[in-house]
Parts: structure tokens; sequence; C-alpha cells
């Protein structure tokens, strides 16, 4: 019985490093000695003999030295070179993240973008002289530590936001050919649990809310409560937000990007009504409220304004600022009620009023499993029978 060779061509390069090709093959094989003296080939996807030789001589050298991991990228750079003819696409950290901001800058809105390159900023810095290696070098202990940094000072959802956009920049890293692999993706999101120890506020509570609140801060309470909607959504809300002709309002929410169409509740049209109209329809409902969302790029401001509010109401305490010394970078307490409990009181409220889960999903802007599983379209006389369940706290 006659045996079919392996390989039938054998060239040697050298003592050790040789090329073979296979009979069923058009590749040729790089062959060479590892440093545990074991013989490997690996295929170098080259039908050239002269780029394969060049392949062969340059994994025999790396495999007989013990390379540092900017040797071994150089190499893996240079073999690129010799199969490809092209040189490897590369960038240091600094320059890939400013030029992604760049990018966000033409594909997000004004607000986004100053959080994008906010962060992008804070973590070029942790990096430090680090941030001058090739993009390649950034390693999961990095983005982690970073990460973990902002746990220390801020809530769980904003050390998680920040890694998000580190991964979704590092998607686009990796699409472009500069990084084989998103390291960002090897760390795990920090459990949260939702919302801690929040809750919705108590009718009473609404009222004496509303005996203190003057100017945009009672329209701001209003739009809290009968859109559920966010500080900062409706902080930026403009004239052409409202229908006045149908008695909605329409927006698309920043941190979701979900169009919401909402009927508007009694309470809430008359408050509207009330107000200078505009010729401009992209002024904004609160000018003063918008105006420190522009000069801040954030809405704690407005969060301090809406506790200094409760504190006038006698819902929390009033702060001491005491505590100076943990610094400005220390981690906040989470108080039990804030803004962000109104959209908590607008569905407890609904709920409470027999409007059904699925509908109060949707009216405050939640995705939920009920809505896509048995409502196909959620009729506006639906909404409009929510909103018109919550009570009138302007009385």
């Amino acid at each position: 019985m006659r045996l079919t060779p392996i390989f039938v061509v054998s060239i040697v390069v050298s003592r050790m490093a040789s090329i073979r090709k296979h009979p069923l093959s058009k590749f040729w094989f790089g062959c060479f000695t590892l440093p545990s003296g074991q013989r490997t080939q690996r295929s170098t996807k080259s039908t050239n003999k002269k780029v394969a030789l060049k392949m062969a001589r340059s994994w025999e050298e790396a495999a007989q030295k013990k390379l540092t991991e900017t040797q071994a990228r150089r190499v893996i750079a240079d073999l690129y070179e010799i199969s490809s003819g092209e040189k490897l696409e590369s960038s240091t950290i600094r320059q890939f993240f400013e030029s992604w901001i760049v990018r966000k800058e033409m594909e997000t809105s004004p607000r986004t973008f100053d959080k994008y390159k906010n962060l992008a900023d804070r973590f070029i810095k942790h990096l430090g002289d680090r941030a001058d290696a090739d993009l390649s070098h950034l390693t999961n202990k990095h983005i982690q530590t970073f990460r973990d940094g902002i746990l220390k000072r801020l809530a769980p959802a904003t050390a998680n936001h920040a890694l998000k956009v580190i991964r979704s920049a590092l998607n686009l890293a990796r699409r472009e050919g500069l990084i084989i692999e998103n390291v960002a993706e090897r760390i795990k999101t920090i459990s949260i649990k939702e919302d801690g120890n929040r809750r919705a506020f108590t009718l009473v509570e609404l009222k004496k809310l509303m005996d203190v609140a003057k100017g945009e801060w009672r329209g701001m309470i209003l739009f809290g409560l009968y859109t559920g909607q966010r500080l900062g959504d409706i902080a930026c809300l403009t004239w052409q937000n409202i229908d006045l002709e149908q008695n909605e309002l329409r927006l698309v929410t920043s941190k979701t990007g979900r169009q919401q169409i909402l009927p508007l509740a009694s309470p809430l049209l008359r408050y509207i009504e009330s107000l200078p109209s505009s010729d401009d329809p992209k002024q904004p409902i609160f000018p003063r409220i918008k105006d420190i969302i522009d000069r801040t790029g954030v809405v704690g401001a407005l969060s301090g304004q809406f506790y200094n509010l409760m504190a006038q109401a006698g819902l929390v305490k009033t702060r001491t600022h005491q505590k100076a010394a943990e610094g400005r970078c220390a981690k906040r307490t989470q108080n039990e009620i804030s803004f962000h409990c109104l959209r908590h009181t607008a569905t407890s409220l609904m709920k409470n009023a027999g409007i059904s889960s699925a509908i109060v999903q949707e009216f405050i802007g939640h995705d939920s499993p009920a809505i896509s599983q048995n409502y196909t379209h959620i009729e506006t006389s639906a909404l409009k029978k929510a909103a018109d369940s919550l009570p009138d706290i302007t009385e």
C-alpha cells in the first residue's frame, strides 16, 4: 500500500525555521521550534513563497526570545505588513478617544456630547502617561480602576454608565481594526438595587411643596408629577414640545431616546396656558432653569435647588455643609425623596386608580414586557384616562 506524504515540498530556511506545503492546500506552512523544544507549524495564509519565508523567520525569532509585550506587538505588526503589504492601523489611547469625541459631537445632542467629553477627559487623566501608549495596551484593569474610582464618589448607576460608554467607544475601535478584543467587555456592571430606599411622595407632601414653590419650580413640579418625566428632560423642554391644539406633550427622552406623546392633565394644562407665550418655538418653557443646564452641563445644581425646596417645605433636613472635610468628591448619601420620586408618585397614583400596569409603563416611558406581549398600540384615550386619574395638587 502506497502512503501519500503529508508534505511533499519542504524548504529549510535556517537550522530551525522552514516552510512546507500540503498537496491539498494552496498555502505555505511555517515550521519553527517553541522555547519548550516542541516543533510546531502554522499556516502563513500566503501562497507567496518569499512572504512565507519571511513569516517563518519572524516566528522562529519570536519563539526563541522572551519578548516584551511591545516587542510581540511589533512582530505582529511586521507580519501583517509582510502578508498584506499594508501597515497595521494603530492609535494611542489618547488619540483614539479624542477622535471618538469629535465623532460624538456630530452624532449626539449638545448635552450628551458634553457628558461623553467630560467622561473621556477624566478617563485620559486617570491613565496619566499610559494614555500615550498604543490603544492595544489598554487593559481591563485600567478600565476597572477608573470605574471603581467613580463608584467611591458617586452612585453605582453613574459608574456603570461610564463603563458602558467606554465599551461603546472600544467597540468602534474593534470594528476599525485598531484592537482585536474589547477588554471593557470583561468587566461586569455593578448590581444595583432599583431606586434603593426611594419612595413616592404623599399627597400631603405634594401640597406642602406647592405651597413653597415659586416661579419656574412650580411648573417643574407639575410637569414632574403629571408627565412622569425626568428632571433633565423637563428642564430642557421648549414650546415646540407643546401641542396646545391636541393638548399633548411631545418629546424624545435623553436617557433612552424614546419618543413620548403624552396627554396634558388639566392642572398642567392650566399652568401652561397661564405662561406668557413665545413666538419662537425653540424658546425654553423654563428659561432660568434651562440657563443653569447650559452653564453647568449637568442637572446636579437643579437637584440641589429642589432639595432646598423640600427643606423649606419641612420634608427633609436643611443641609448645613458641616462635613466639608469629606470634600466635594465624597459619595453622596441618597435621600428617600427627590425630584425623581415624582416619577414614582405618578406611577403609584395611576396604579391605585386602577390603571393597568402596561398603560402606566407606557405613560412613564419604561420598557415593559407587558406592553410588547399584550399591546401593539396603546390608544391615546387610554393614556388620557391615566392622566385624568391623577389628583389635582394645585387646589
